[in-house]
């Protein structure tokens, strides 16, 4: 009886969790959920979406302040969430703009080859101009709003980052 009891003394349970993230955030997490008691048993690639991550993580079932660490946990992946919105949006519009300046130049470069087709050469010039703009514009477009953007949002990002710690800092503490 008393190796019984031994053995059940030494047991450990655990709760496990898999997380899909993506390949940018991949250190964020791996750095981020140990300090919530997470353990990281091991990565792998995501069959289904293609530079995401699987990332598997245990820890003790009977682990002191779980529920604050739940909540400061559930504080962590809205802040990464946020980040990953901000990141996104500092490409969204450029892009958006990109793309609609480009079709508007491919529009222009059709009619133009109608023209053309037609015998109208002073149309097909005029339409021709505006067409090879359309397809050269759009990468200087991108790249000035992008940069404008990004310039906007950097701050956003870093005060998340900064939450993160905070909140990772406070996670840590509860685990003494």
């Amino acid at each position: 009886m008393s190796e019984i009891t031994k053995n059940s003394a030494n047991f450990i349970g655990y709760e496990y969790k898999d997380i899909s993230v993506k390949h940018e955030m991949e250190p964020i997490y791996a750095d981020g959920y140990p300090n919530f008691g997470w353990l990281l048993e091991g990565t792998s690639f995501g069959i289904q979406n293609i530079g995401s991550f699987t990332m598997k993580f245990k820890r003790d079932r009977k682990l002191r302040n779980k529920a604050e660490l739940s909540r400061l946990q559930r504080q962590f992946d809205s802040c990464v969430g946020e980040i990953e919105k901000l990141e996104f949006s500092k490409t969204v519009t450029a892009s958006i703009t990109a793309y609609v300046i480009g079709i508007l130049g491919a529009a222009f470069m059709a009619g133009s080859v109608f023209a053309f087709t037609a015998g109208q050469t002073p149309l097909f010039i005029i339409l021709a101009i505006p067409g090879l703009l359309g397809w050269i514009i759009p990468y200087f477009a991108y790249v000035s709003i992008r940069r404008k953007k990004t310039e906007k949002v950097m701050p956003l990002i870093d005060q998340k980052y900064d939450e993160i710690y905070e909140v990772c800092e406070k996670a840590n503490g509860l685990l003494d």
